[in-house]
C-alpha cells in the first residue's frame, strides 16, 4: 500500500489514542494493520485458488449472488 495510506492510517490511530493501550508507537500500529491487510488478501487468494474460483478481488460481483 502506498504511502499516503499509511500516513493517514498513523494519523487515524493517532487521532483516536488506539496506541494508548499497548503503549505502541502508530506508525509500528500502522505497519501492523497493513501487514494484517495483506495477509488476508493472500489468504482470500489462495482460497479462491483451491476451490477453483476466478479471482475477483477488486471487481464487482456479476453473478446472481450479487447481494446489492
Amino acid at each position: 500500500m502506498g504511502d499516503e495510506f499509511r500516513i493517514k492510517l498513523e494519523q487515524l490511530l493517532n487521532q483516536w489514542s488506539k496506541e494508548n493501550e499497548s503503549n505502541t508507537p502508530d506508525f509500528i500500529l500502522a505497519n501492523y494493520l497493513i501487514n494484517c491487510l495483506a495477509a488476508f488478501d493472500s489468504a482470500v487468494r489462495e482460497r479462491e485458488i483451491w476451490y477453483g474460483r476466478p479471482l475477483t478481488i477488486g471487481t464487482e460481483a456479476t453473478d446472481d449472488h450479487d447481494t446489492r
